[in-house]
């Protein structure tokens, strides 16, 4: 039955080999018993065919189907030694042969190599006997030959270094006939030459030696003790010479296995019948339990079909009288489904990088089930809703692969729950957790909090001042999730970034490397980069808007009259004028933006304050009251231009109105005069118009026009009529002009016509053609305030 089981399982595994692209190949060894921890048992390198460092590198693993790792592989040298010393009695006991099992397994590829290491049987256990003596009760008047087996010598050796021979101490009665049973052991019987006469000799004394085979050789001995019974001639048989039953493994104690039944002719004592286990091995005085009175054969011990798959054991009978009678009890055991399948890990690859390829192998393990038949078979599963995809490999062997993209930052750690199955009934369910970690790789780019930042800074700040902070995560861990900030370079406003703003590396803040002024830049964007530390490393950039505030740092600039340190500012005016007479327009710019730059106009000192009264917000300089003659000639204005910043910032000019008198009718050409005024206010009017609207190009109109306004002063040395007035003007004292600095530059033209006879003369005052400004810087230091400006023009009469 066993090699029919063992055949079926034979083929059975070479069906799955021929499946299966595994390689699988069987290696034996032999290995003599009781050999010291550390011997060398082969070296596997040349039977696998393998070079010297292929098993380290394939990562080669022994794998004992034992419970105990007899073996160890030494991965460098391919040394297969001893682990542990291999008693081969404890192992296998009467089994033959004693076989260890073990794999050899290789990875990339996967390769197994079964491993079969026979364990060599040495002589060293001794023949024994259950007990020192035997008692023999033979009755007299046996006849010759008569045969009384006797208790063999159990040798725990096998083969030669088993008992091979029995020999009998010198005696005239009986002799030994030793015999080999179907199983192969030796028995030895008594057998009687000689009647025995109980008259001349009651009690006989004999010692039995046991023998065995082994080098070198023991032996065992026990006395044997002779009583001479009176005649009893009958013999107990039993009614079967054989028995055969069946018992289900696991039966509970004091199971009935089944009963003999032996009978004797005999009447009296030498018909009352013992039953007793006669030539069994020493376990079964431990599993069974004979009844001397009845016959009956309870289970005693446990009862393991993975121990031993069946029994078989003598019974003999005894009579009063002495005689005996034999018979053999053969027990088979059922398989019951009593062993839960065993998962054994082989490999672990923990952690796992998260970019690992597809069909990585995860896990490698091995499950086995003690059971036979369908309880041996069994099943394995894992969860349906992981990355990993479950392959069946050969010999019980299981891969778990990647089947899908692994993403740590969605999942950092896998509890992978393997179910294994055997088929029996009720069926046994093995459960094993396995927790494989996922390990980062740098495969997320740093994100911004915002998609756009954008941070204000008041001008003329402090250098180093800290603008504002970014911030930006990085779904990595560890080294990946290092973030480090720089400046992406670029030139806003035709300069470097980095001589505007510095970044904090580490934190991200963001610090003005530089003073700021609002009027030369009001705002600029720069590119900030934030950087992981992963290799390679990943980035992401970020748009950060800077915008300068504006403070009130720039006073108001006079464009009229203008300030340039040279000649006063004069308008003429008629003596005889009228309240609310327009006398001239102050015109003044700011460069600061918003409220900074709303101006108003005040007039800060006159000569006589009653005279003239200036638009708070036009600047228009008006007469109050008409003129008396008792009002001075020259009167002197002091104007002053504020703006509305916090705190506000003013600025002064100074225009001196001259009063002119003396020119008679007859030569003043009204009709001229009128004409040609009105055509120079509207000239006036619009020059400064052009001036407020465009005053980011009167620093190039201011040159152009001065050239022009040269070339034409020496061309215009020519005077078509006399007097000149403007230059006689500072010699008259009455007209009370001066050099005093802050005199807007301007020609003036006049028209004078005499007329012949005429005792009076008449002058009149007409608008200047063209403005003519400074050519000097207007721009203003940005880190000072200007509180006055002067400006400067020669002054020009026409004619």
């Amino acid at each position: 039955m066993d090699d029919s089981f063992r055949i079926r399982k034979g083929l059975y595994l070479l069906f799955l080999f021929s499946l299966s692209g595994v390689v699988c190949v069987s290696i034996r060894y032999s290995l003599p018993e009781e050999k010291k921890s550390g011997s060398l048992v082969a070296n596997v390198l040349k039977d696998l065919k393998l070079g010297p460092g292929e098993l380290s590198a394939r990562r080669a693993q022994l794998v004992s189907k034992t419970n105990k790792q007899y073996f160890q592989l030494d991965t460098r040298s391919g040394n297969l030694l001893v682990n542990e010393k291999i008693d081969r009695e404890a192992l296998c006991g009467k089994m033959e042969p004693c076989l260890l099992l073990s794999e050899i397994v290789l990875q990339n590829p996967l390769r197994i190599y079964n491993v079969e290491t026979e364990i060599k049987d040495v002589n060293d256990n001794s023949p024994e006997f259950s007990k020192n003596e035997f008692e023999l009760a033979i009755p007299e008047h046996v006849p010759a030959n008569t045969r009384f087996p006797l208790e063999s010598a159990q040798d725990a050796d096998l083969g030669e270094n088993s008992v091979q021979n029995y020999t009998l101490s010198p005696n005239g009665n009986f002799r030994l006939d030793v015999q080999s049973n179907e199983f192969g052991s030796k028995y030895v019987d008594l057998v009687l030459e000689k009647p025995l006469d109980r008259e001349k000799e009651a009690h006989l004394g004999l010692t039995l030696t046991a023998v065995d085979g082994g080098v070198p050789q023991r032996t065992g001995t026990v006395q044997i003790n002779i009583n001479v019974l009176d005649i009893n001639d009958n013999f107990p048989q039993f009614t079967q010479s054989e028995y055969k039953v069946k018992l289900k493994e696991n039966s509970p104690h004091g199971t009935v296995v089944s009963k003999v039944e032996a009978r004797d002719l005999d009447f009296g004592s030498n018909a009352e019948i013992t039953y007793l286990f006669h030539r069994v091995p020493e376990n079964i005085e431990y599993l069974f339990y004979l009844h001397q009175t009845t016959g009956e054969i309870t289970v005693l011990g446990p009862i393991d079909y993975e121990k031993e798959a069946s029994y078989h054991f003598d019974i003999k009978a005894t009579d009063g009288g002495g005689l005996s009678g034999h018979c053999k009890v053969l027990v088979e055991i059922e398989d019951e489904n009593d062993n839960a399948p065993e998962i054994s890990v082989i490999t672990v690859t923990s952690p796992l990088a998260e970019d690992s390829p597809l069909d990585t192998l995860v896990v490698l393990f091995s499950i086995t089930d003690q059971d036979s038949g369908d309880n041996g078979k069994t099943s394995c599963s894992v969860e349906m809703n992981l990355p990993f995809l479950l392959k069946n490999t050969v010999n019980n062997y299981y891969q778990l692969v990647i089947q899908s993209p692994l993403d740590r930052e969605k999942v950092p750690e896998y509890n992978i729950t393997i179910t294994a199955t055997d088929r029996g009934s009720p069926r046994f369910i093995s459960i094993r957790m396995i927790s494989v970690e996922i390990s980062d790789v740098n495969d997320n780019a740093p994100v911004f909090e915002k998609s756009k930042y954008e941070m204000q800074v008041w001008e003329n700040n402090i250098p180093g001042l800290l603008m504002g902070s970014i911030h930006a995560v990085d779904l990595d861990v560890e080294q990946n999730a290092k973030l480090t900030y720089s400046l992406v370079p670029g030139n806003p406003s035709d300069v470097p970034v980095d001589s505007y703003v510095s970044i904090n590396s580490e934190t991200g803040n963001l610090y003005v490397l530089r003073s700021l002024d609002y009027e030369q830049i009001k705002e600029f964007q720069v590119r900030v980069r934030a950087s992981d530390g992963g290799s390679p490393p990943l980035s992401s950039e970020v748009v950060v808007r800077v915008v300068i505030l504006d403070e009130n740092d720039n006073a108001p600039f006079f464009l009229y009259p203008l300030q340039n340190s040279t000649s006063p500012c004069n308008e003429l005016i008629p003596k005889a004028v009228e309240a609310g007479y327009l006398v001239t327009k102050v015109v003044a710019v700011d460069g600061d933006s918003g409220q900074n730059s709303w101006l108003s106009y005040e007039l800060l000192k006159a000569t006589d304050p009653s005279l003239f009264s200036i638009g708070a917000q036009n600047g228009e300089i008006k007469t109050r009251r008409p003129l008396m003659e008792r009002d001075t000639n020259k009167q002197r204005l002091i104007i002053l231009v504020r703006d509305n910043g916090h705190p506000p910032q003013t600025s002064t000019a100074t225009l001196n109105i001259l009063r002119v008198d003396g020119f008679s009718d007859p030569y003043l050409n009204i009709a001229s005069v009128s004409h040609e005024a009105s055509e120079e206010d509207g000239s006036l009017t619009m020059y400064l118009v052009i001036c407020l609207a465009a005053v980011s190009f009167v620093f190039l109109i201011c040159i152009i026009m001065f050239v022009v306004i040269k070339m034409y002063k020496k061309e215009s040395s020519f005077i078509t009529a006399l007097p000149q007035f403007p230059p006689a003007l500072p010699e008259i004292p009455e007209t009370g002009v001066d050099s005093q600095s802050g005199s807007l530059s301007r020609p003036y033209h006049y028209d004078v016509c005499l007329t012949g006879g005429s005792l009076s003369s008449e002058f009149r005052f007409l608008r200047p053609l063209i403005p003519v400004f400074s050519m000097g810087d207007p721009n203003v230091s940005e880190n000072h305030r200007i509180s006055s400006v002067s400006q400067e023009t020669p002054e020009q009469m026409e004619d």
